[in-house]
């Protein structure tokens, strides 16, 4: 919940989803909460300039499920993808084609229609533990079978990811 990373619950209710907080403490001089999260009509947006910023870290896995939306997304201004763990705007791009997703892949961010229908495939992390997460995600309501090669880069960040995953996945 610390404000500098909160951003991405903004563009949540942008977005469509209903979000409110159910828990907020501090510990150890951090924010940190449980919110609840309910569906609506998840409508796209555009994310460039701070908001790109803000949400730098959240950018893949937005992008990721961007084809499940009715408008699609695009992301501008963030050439800084290029140069983390991996070059996630390329990364975003390639696991969505190889699921079906037409994606436009921009110098600086990408573009991605809404309306689409993604299929399972085999993916690649590329040693990433946010791409490794973001196409889990959107694997969930892909049709068939996914397997993510290096999905054990998730745990550089979020060792029990796989695991709490599946405790809250609805398929």
């Amino acid at each position: 919940m610390n404000p500098t990373r909160a951003r991405l619950l903004d563009i949540l209710i942008l977005m469509g989803l209903k979000i409110s907080v159910a828990q907020l403490e501090e510990h150890h001089d951090e924010l940190i909460g449980a919110i609840e999260a309910r569906g609506g009509t998840w409508r796209g947006v555009v994310i460039s300039g701070a908001d790109t910023a803000a949400l730098i870290d959240e950018i893949p896995v937005l992008a990721a499920t961007a084809p499940y939306t009715e408008d699609g997304l695009e992301v501008r201004d963030a050439k800084e993808l290029r140069v983390k763990e991996s070059d996630r705007i390329a990364a975003v791009a390639t696991n969505l084609r190889k699921m079906g997703a037409v994606v436009e892949e921009l110098p600086d961010g990408l573009r991605i229609p809404g309306r689409q229908r993604l299929h399972g495939a085999e993916m690649d992390s590329f040693g990433d533990h946010r791409i490794a997460m973001a196409f889990a995600i959107a694997a969930l309501r892909a049709e068939g079978e996914t397997a993510i090669l290096g999905a054990d880069a998730a745990g550089v960040s979020y060792p029990a990811f796989f695991e709490e995953l599946e405790t809250v996945a609805v398929r």
